[in-house]
């Protein structure tokens, strides 16, 4: 079985990435293999309002994306990790997450069943709205989002801060356990 941590960051190796792949090694070490994918640099372009994905399983938009949407349809876990700019989820991960949504919405809903959550970083406020944008997107997606100790969220301004964040990188390590265990269990 496989996890993938997609990081709806800008920026490379920053705090929402740190926070990711803290969360993929508890979930290594219950077993299951484990992947980054790092928004930040790729070609992740807004829907269009086209609707090719409702007559067939594609996206004409000629970016990045489709290729990380086939590769979360062949995951049996997802975790999406973004930081919070200007009160909500970067852009990047917006556009990711809208098109990723639209086509697997209109075909089949191929993303219901599995297990995953979001991971939010920010330097002091809008966490709790972010993390719930996540959330809403991996519920209307029908995935299966097992909690941890606390809300998934850390605390970190500049970059190379969240591991500073005790609390933040507990709960992202007790989230990956979790969603290991809830996919193992699933699977059993």
């Amino acid at each position: 079985m496989k996890v993938l941590g997609i990081v709806g960051s800008p920026r490379k190796n920053g705090n929402s990435e740190m926070l990711v792949a803290h969360s993929l090694r508890a979930v290594a070490e219950e077993g299951l293999e484990t992947e980054i994918i790092p928004l930040g640099g790729l070609d992740i372009r807004p829907c269009n309002a086209c609707m090719v994905c409702r007559k067939e399983e594609l996206c004409p938009i000629e970016d990045d994306l489709f290729p990380i949407y086939l590769r979360m349809k062949e995951a049996e876990g997802i975790i999406l990790a973004t930081p919070v700019y200007f009160g909500s989820a970067t852009g990047l991960a917006k556009a990711f997450m809208e098109r990723a949504g639209y086509i697997a919405r209109h075909n089949g809903n191929p993303f219901s069943g599995k297990v995953g959550g979001g991971l939010v970083v920010a330097r002091r406020a809008g966490h709790n709205f972010t993390l719930a944008e996540l959330t809403l997107w991996f519920q209307v997606l029908g995935l299966v989002v097992p909690g941890s100790t606390d809300w998934n969220i850390a605390f970190g301004r500049g970059k190379g801060q969240v591991p500073v964040d005790e609390q933040g990188m507990n709960t992202a390590r007790i989230f990956g356990n979790n969603v290991a265990l809830t996919l193992q269990r699933l699977k059993a």
